[in-house]
């Protein structure tokens, strides 16, 4: 089981992934959405948004507004290491149920692409 400091800092390298991504490729097919990342094995929920300029960094603390992320992602410790790291592949870990993602077909459809 990896660590609360392991996994923010997992956060901030897909943080960092997502600023490498294409403008253009943002511009097509990002939405602003709030982004949680449930990491169960650990308690913890991380918080984000996703907009056309990239990935905010997460926070532990959710929105001011109050309102529940728009894309809500589960998943334990390791696996979110892993994914991020380019060790386990999205589509099979939420096929496998390593990962849920509760989000609408739409948004899933985006993140696909990149992710």
């Amino acid at each position: 089981m990896a660590s609360v400091e392991e996994c923010r800092a997992a956060l901030a390298k897909l943080v960092a992934q997502f600023d490498e991504i294409d403008e253009e490729d943002r511009a097509k097919h990002v939405v602003e959405r709030t982004v949680s990342a449930r990491v169960s094995d650990l308690d913890v929920i991380f918080y984000g948004r996703l907009h056309h300029g990239g990935l905010d960094p997460f926070t532990q603390e959710p929105s001011a507004d109050g309102k529940a992320a728009d894309v809500k992602l589960t998943i334990v410790s390791d696996d979110l290491i892993a994914l991020v790291d380019g060790e386990l592949d999205l589509a099979r870990a939420l096929l496998g149920g390593r990962v849920k993602i509760d989000a609408s077909f739409g948004d899933l459809l985006r993140l696909r692409r990149l992710i």
